[in-house]
């Protein structure tokens, strides 16, 4: 056998020998899955919480890693791992307990389940052998992680806890969205995310009706039902001035209308109309002025290559995601220029108008469009409340109108007086009164 023969028998033993281990590591990972999905479901929770503490950081009796008694625990399947893999092992073990609870409505000891881990940092101790502190220092590294802080998320369940903490815990909702939508999330982790999100928004959309019903009956004027906005009493006009716009001109039918005539358009056609579509009704000219400038020179460069194929949906879906992309963190990581420079005009009522209206011609961009607000969420994470007021405000406006807009309940303004001429209903908001109604099935 030659030398380069025998190098090659030995690179291919090698790494024969590293897809054995990677295979036996996965099916040590799913006896682990399994073993907490089955207990999750037959043990009380406490004496579930005991197990995990056991299995993932206890390490009072833990003797030689070597030696075949410490095959009992959970560690010995990371003697040949990564850190990744312990990482992604009790993430996953979490979200599979996470599921259970929360389909069991049992939610407090998912929060005891984030406290057990916080409990746990501080566990590097010098009397321990080198490979129980390289153990203790993945679990130290997972609980400072991104992936932990997701994890709380679902431990704040009600709008007092969210509002007791970091502003951004207040917008949950659009994080766990992003969550969901993460492949290289755990099936169990996407499943929890959508679902707290929905939770989330319906307790948002409940709260938000019952405000708007009792903040304008004088028999409850004394114990009136707590705002689920920040916005305090500016939140009532704010949504007069929203669902004010019905009729011929609300934003529905101008977008039935728009799908309608776009049709059969190309591609470079169907770009050219959706702008003006956007800018359609918007009454600040600088605003129109900055988006037709700054958005036409992007949009109209983006896939010229198919800019004579007749749109179909995918085309469509494609199209108001880029503008979604342009209109709020359009290289993944900050916001955008033009985003930015929007909302330093003064008119974030005005952008999240603009935003529904994508919306409102592709419903399927929606989880696109929450997944970026998330981006943004998270970019501006460490800045204090106090300097981000102008995005604060922009989501609490982008909550209040698509809860109106977008959600299962239709909002109107009902006159208590006739006023008298048309140029006094943006005048007189005080003069009626919304009313909110879940809607009809297949009607609006």
């Amino acid at each position: 056998m030659t030398t380069n023969s025998l190098t090659s028998t030995r690179g291919n033993q090698h790494l024969f020998d590293s897809e054995n281990k990677r295979l036996d590591l996965e099916i040590a990972q799913e006896e682990i899955y399994k073993f907490f999905i089955e207990i999750a479901k037959k043990w009380e929770p406490d004496d579930v919480l005991r197990e995990f503490k056991r299995l993932f950081l206890d390490f009072s009796d833990f003797s030689d890693v070597g030696s075949s008694n410490s095959l009992t625990k959970i560690y010995s399947f990371f003697l040949e791992g990564k850190e990744e893999d312990f990482h992604h092992t009790i993430k996953r073990c979490c979200y599979i307990l996470i599921n259970n609870w929360e389909t069991n409505r049992k939610h407090k000891y998912i929060q005891e389940l984030v406290n057990l881990l916080t409990q746990s940092k501080a566990l590097i101790n010098s009397s321990y052998s080198s490979r129980i502190n390289i153990y203790k220092g993945w679990l130290e590294k997972f609980v400072n992680s991104e992936d932990y802080e997701q994890l709380k998320l679902f431990a704040f369940r009600n709008y007092e806890e969210q509002t007791n903490t970091n502003w951004v815990k207040r917008y949950s909702s659009y994080l766990l969205i992003a969550q969901s939508l993460d492949s290289n999330n755990s099936r169990e982790e996407q499943q929890a995310s959508i679902k707290l999100a929905r939770q989330l928004k319906d307790k948002f959309k409940f709260d938000l009706a019952m405000y708007i019903a009792r903040s304008q009956s004088m028999a409850s004027s004394k114990n009136r039902y707590k705002n689920p906005s920040i916005l305090g009493d500016n939140a009532l006009n704010l949504i007069k001035a929203i669902v004010v716009k019905k009729g011929i001109f609300s934003y529905d039918n101008i977008a039935n209308i728009f799908v309608k005539q776009t049709q059969h358009l190309t591609l470079k056609e169907f770009k050219e109309s959706l702008q003006k579509y956007l800018i359609f009704s918007v009454q600040q000219p600088k605003f129109v002025a900055t988006l037709k400038q700054q958005l036409s020179e992007k949009l109209n460069a983006w896939k010229i290559e198919q800019d004579e194929e007749v749109i179909n949906k995918d085309l469509v879906l494609r199209t108001c995601n880029k503008v979604i992309d342009y209109l709020t963190i359009e290289n993944g990581s900050e916001p955008s220029s033009l985003f930015v420079l929007l909302l330093s005009q003064g008119h974030p009522l005005t952008l999240v108008i603009v935003l529904l209206k994508i919306i409102l011609i592709s419903k399927n961009s929606r989880n696109h469009l929450e997944s970026r607000i998330a981006h943004i969420i998270r970019y501006y994470n460490n800045y204090s409340e106090e300097d981000c007021k102008w995005l604060i405000y922009f989501i609490e406006i982008f909550n209040i109108t698509f809860t109106i807009y977008a959600e299962n309940v239709e909002y109107n303004l009902v006159k208590l007086k006739e006023p008298k001429q048309a140029s006094e209903l943006q005048e007189n908001l005080e003069d009626y009164h919304v009313f909110s109604q879940l809607k009809v099935h297949g009607k609006k």
